[in-house]
C-alpha cells in the first residue's frame, strides 16, 4: 500500500496512480512527448558503445522498449528489460520506495517519471545504489518551464473571479537543480541539458485532453478547496487564447524537458587532477613568459 505523502509534500502518489490508469486506454495517442523522449535517449544511448545485459525502464508506458525493438543494433547491445512504473506496467511500483536490489541493473532508463516523485534527491540516491559500478542512467523530467501559460492562465483567471488562486499546476525542477541534485546524490560525470518544446493547439482545451491522455494532470497533494468551475475555466481559456496565441491564432503551450545522465562511480572513470598535480606549465603551453601573481605584462 502507497504511505499518504507528509503535510510537506507537493503529490499524492495514490492520486497521481488513479491518474495513471485511467490514461492507460488513451495514452497511445496522447504520448507524443513520451515517444520524443524515448526516442531521444535510444539516440544517446546508440552512440555509446557498449553493452548493457540488465536495464530498468522507468516509466515511458513501454515506449522506450518499443524504440530499442526497432533499432537492432541498439537491441543487440542491451539484454532483458524491465519494465516498471506506477500502474499499467509489468512491474507496479511506488516511485518513492522502489523494489529493487543494489547493483541490479547496468543501465537505467526513464522517460518523463521522476517529476512526479515527492523526494527527487533522495530516489536519485535509490538509483545509483540499484546500478552496478559503471552503470548509467538516463532520466528524461518535465522541467520548470513547463506549461507555463496554463500556470499564468489559471492564476489570472481565478484571482480575478475569486480574488485569490491556489495551486494547480506541479512545480517541476529546473536544470540547475538536477544538475545539483546529480552530484549530491553521488554520480560519477553528472550532466544535465534541456530541450524546449513549443506544442500549438487550435483549443486550448485540446492540451488538457493531451495531458489527461498522458496521465500528466495534475496529483497535487495540497489541493485549493475550490474546484475549477466553468466560469473559471472559460475565462482561463480567454485569457490563455488572448495572451499565448500565435500570428495563426493557435496556442502554445510550452514543454521544458530536462535530461540527466549520470554514472555509478567506478575506478575505471576519468577522474579531475589533483591541485598541483600539472606536470607541464600553462605559460610554457601557452608559450609566453611566467608572470608572478599581480606583475605587469612588461614586468614593471
Amino acid at each position: 500500500m502507497t504511505a499518504s505523502p507528509p503535510p510537506s509534500a507537493p503529490f499524492e502518489p495514490r492520486l497521481h496512480r488513479l491518474r495513471k490508469r485511467r490514461a492507460r486506454g488513451g495514452f497511445a495517442d496522447a504520448a507524443f512527448l513520451h515517444a520524443r523522449v524515448a526516442a531521444d535517449l535510444a539516440d544517446r544511448l546508440a552512440a555509446i558503445p557498449r553493452q548493457f545485459a540488465r536495464a530498468l525502464a522507468l516509466g515511458g508506458g513501454g515506449l522506450f522498449s518499443a524504440e530499442v525493438e526497432a533499432r537492432p543494433d541498439l537491441m543487440a547491445r542491451i539484454g532483458q528489460i524491465v519494465e516498471a512504473d506506477v500502474a499499467g506496467s509489468a512491474v507496479e511500483i511506488d516511485l518513492e520506495r522502489l523494489p529493487f536490489a543494489d547493483s541490479a541493473f547496468d543501465l537505467i532508463v526513464s522517460p518523463l517519471t521522476l517529476h512526479w516523485v515527492n523526494d527527487l534527491p533522495g530516489v536519485l540516491i535509490q538509483l545509483r545504489r540499484m546500478l552496478k559500478p559503471d552503470g548509467l542512467l538516463l532520466a528524461s523530467l518535465f522541467g520548470g518551464d513547463t506549461l507555463t501559460e496554463l500556470r499564468l492562465s489559471l492564476i489570472e483567471a481565478e484571482s480575478e473571479i475569486t480574488g485569490g488562486a491556489g495551486p494547480r499546476v506541479a512545480p517541476f525542477a529546473t536544470l540547475q537543480d538536477l544538475a545539483g541534485l546529480l552530484q549530491r546524490a553521488g554520480y560519477a560525470l553528472p550532466a544535465a541539458d534541456r530541450d524546449v518544446v513549443t506544442v500549438r493547439y487550435g483549443d486550448p482545451l485540446r492540451l488538457l485532453s493531451d495531458l489527461r491522455g498522458m496521465g500528466e494532470t495534475s496529483a497535487l497533494a495540497q489541493r485549493s478547496a475550490r474546484g475549477l468551475n466553468r466560469r473559471i475555466l472559460a475565462r482561463t481559456f480567454e485569457i490563455y487564447r488572448q495572451r499565448f496565441s500565435d500570428d495563426e491564432g493557435r496556442a502554445k503551450a510550452t514543454f521544458e524537458i530536462l535530461t540527466a545522465t549520470g554514472w555509478a562511480p567506478h575506478e575505471s572513470q576519468q577522474k579531475p587532477l589533483r591541485p598541483g598535480s600539472a606536470k607541464t606549465r600553462l605559460a610554457d603551453a601557452l608559450g609566453v613568459p611566467e608572470q608572478s601573481a599581480g606583475e605587469k605584462p612588461d614586468g614593471s
